[in-house]
């Protein structure tokens, strides 16, 4: 079973500071859906998202990135 990682907290934080510079380059390099699904949830619960439009469009536009399959992330 794979642990839970502490990426979407952490870039959570970083928003929640004021950092969005930051937050949009680790959007960029994030490592799963799954991850970037619970980052969505936690700015949901604290309204971030609609507070910063353009960490939802990366987010939104990274999941679809990655969802798709001729688009593959190695590990």
């Amino acid at each position: 079973m794979a642990r839970p990682t502490a990426w979407a907290p952490k870039v959570a934080a970083l928003i929640k500071s004021g950092n969005s510079t930051g937050a949009l380059l680790q959007i960029k390099a994030a490592p799963t859906v799954k991850d970037l699904q619970q980052l969505r949830i936690l700015l949901a619960t604290d309204n971030l998202l609609a507070k910063n439009r353009n960490i939802d469009e990366a987010t939104s536009d990274q999941i679809t990135a990655l969802s798709s399959p001729r688009l593959h992330r190695a590990p």
